[in-house]
């Protein structure tokens, strides 16, 4: 039972990996904007947004593995499972923490959920998908590291000119 569990752990921490490279390289890219734009509008209307579909993607791959590792290889089933819990813990801490898709608001005062918080704000603080940063949903840079890379881009100055009245993290948050 050891290895079944060692595959599906290292799964969920690959899949860290996976996600930045995904969100960096797709959902910032010319081919996945278009679904991953509406989660960086500021104004959403109903509880689903266009970029959950990327959940319904992930799920249909893990439903695959799950099916061909049931049926010819049982590794895969288990890359399934660290897919899986994967996903819950990105929609505990994104969509949950972060994002407060929950019906309550909880904002970490101190330690590792704190920062987690405050670089996901950070990636959401420029307009648009140029200029982000902070790729990951698990793993979070140092703030001071983050407010330097924006610094040194510019995007938030760009941002600032074109919208004065735009929204911007709370400075309490950051």
């Amino acid at each position: 039972m050891i290895g079944p569990v060692l595959i599906m752990l290292a799964t969920a921490a690959a899949m860290e990996g996976v996600a930045y490279a995904v969100h960096r390289w797709i959902m910032h890219g010319a081919l996945g904007w278009s679904w991953h734009r509406s989660h960086h509008e500021h104004h959403h209307e109903g509880l689903l947004e266009k970029n959950d579909l990327y959940a319904v993607v992930f799920t249909v791959l893990s439903i695959g593995l799950f099916a061909l590792g049931g049926r010819w290889w049982p590794a895969l089933w288990w890359v399934a499972a660290g897919m899986s819990l994967y996903g819950i813990i990105y929609f505990a801490v994104h969509d949950g923490l972060v994002h407060q898709r929950w019906p309550f608001r909880v904002v970490p005062r101190r330690g590792y959920l704190r920062r987690l918080y405050q670089a996901h704000r950070l990636h959401h603080a420029v307009e648009g998908r140029d200029g982000c940063v902070s790729f990951g949903f698990v793993y979070a840079p140092k703030v001071e590291i983050l407010k330097a890379r924006l610094a040194r881009t510019g995007a938030l100055e760009r941002r600032a000119s074109h919208h004065r009245d735009a929204w911007r993290p709370d400075p309490g948050e950051i």
